[in-house]
């Protein structure tokens, strides 16, 4: 196997973990400016910022589903 398609391979998998997270932050119950920091941060940051956000991130509060 090449070099190239385990780079490609890891690159892959961060955008996962990268978009997983994203989902996890906007589905908190934290308030907005909380939200938009970690946005900009996993966004822009996209390694180091999934890092921090794991380490220090919001818990997995999650807001109650209603069922009709």
């Amino acid at each position: 196997m090449q070099i190239e398609y385990v780079w490609i391979g890891l690159a892959v998998i961060l955008l996962l973990l990268e978009l997983w997270a994203i989902n996890v932050v906007l589905r908190s119950t934290g308030g907005w400016e909380t939200k938009g920091l970690w946005l900009v941060i996993l966004i822009f940051v996209p390694l180091f910022g999934l890092i921090a956000w794991a380490m220090f991130g919001p818990k997995r509060e999650m807001p109650e589903h209603h069922r009709s």
